[in-house]
């Protein structure tokens, strides 16, 4: 399926013949970004409060610019309805990132799934095929679930 996000991700995460430290550290991001937004579509609605979480979490944990910050975000309310595959960022997330990062992506991801105050049984369903596809535990799994929930409670 070809779509405007599809497009992006895959431009920006094709491999290049400059395959510096830089880039792929760019290209890591943006795989990042595009979990994160596979939970901010799935449940098929877009919150406000999902959408400030998002934003708020590339541009503290991903060290998105502010061009790409607004670029994902203005392609992800356009895209809403469209599907990425995640073997590819997934795959990337396992051969850059150690198991804490791993984590701290799913965590992230439940802040994501939690931030409009409802838990959609597909956002739960996307992260946990996401933890398995990344190796994290199912006890991290939960932890991180629970410390999602206890930093949106607050």
């Amino acid at each position: 399926m070809i779509s405007a996000i599809k497009r992006f991700f895959d431009q920006q995460l094709s491999s290049q013949t400059d395959n510096n430290a830089g880039n792929r550290e760019r290209r890591l991001r943006l795989a990042s970004a595009a979990l994160l937004f596979e939970v901010l579509k799935t449940d098929n609605h877009i919150d406000e409060r999902e959408t400030a979480a998002f934003k708020e979490i590339l541009a503290r944990d991903l060290k998105l610019d502010t061009e790409e910050l607004d670029e994902i975000a203005r392609l992800a309310e356009e895209e809403a309805r469209q599907a990425v595959s995640l073997y590819e960022f997934t795959s990337l997330i396992n051969e850059s990132y150690n198991y804490e990062e791993r984590v701290q992506l799913i965590e992230n991801m439940w802040r994501l799934a939690l931030a409009d105050n409802h838990l959609d049984k597909y956002e739960e369903q996307l992260i946990r095929k996401t933890a398995d596809l990344i190796y994290v535990s199912h006890s991290d799994f939960i932890r991180a679930k629970l410390k999602a929930r206890d930093a949106v409670q607050d």
